[in-house]
């Protein structure tokens, strides 16, 4: 299933074995999409059209590939009201404030943090 989805995207980081990530939260946004497309969120198609939306009006040149893609994501599941920006930015907030809190080393945990409570839009 994810080689036909990659043959859409021609464009993605890969190599032989499939998709290459830098970081890790570039292979979690991935995974993100490919598992929200196969709940039924969105078409492939949907998703192709907003990630090309993102990349082609971007302000920041300097964004990577995997930049765009979270941009994409953030943007689809808010035109599918899965949640709201106010949301989305009261999560960024939270793991902004945990990861400034937790020692070096040690996993982040947002579970303390009321922001961390997600209600659909």
């Amino acid at each position: 299933m994810i080689s036909d989805l990659l043959a859409v995207l021609p464009a993605i980081p890969r190599d032989d074995d499939g998709p290459v990530f830098k970081e890790p939260w570039e292979a979690q946004a991935f995974a993100m999409v490919v598992a929200l497309h196969s709940k039924g969120l969105f078409t492939w198609g949907e998703w192709v059209e907003t990630l090309a939306h993102t990349i082609k009006s971007a302000d920041d040149a300097n964004d990577t590939y995997y930049h765009h893609w979270l941009n994409a994501l953030e943007q689809i599941v808010i035109a599918k009201k899965v949640t709201s920006p106010e949301n989305l930015h009261a999560l960024e907030d939270a793991w902004d404030r945990a990861a400034r809190a937790t020692p070096h080393g040690q996993p982040i945990e947002l579970t303390n943090d009321p922001a961390f409570v997600v209600t659909k839009a």
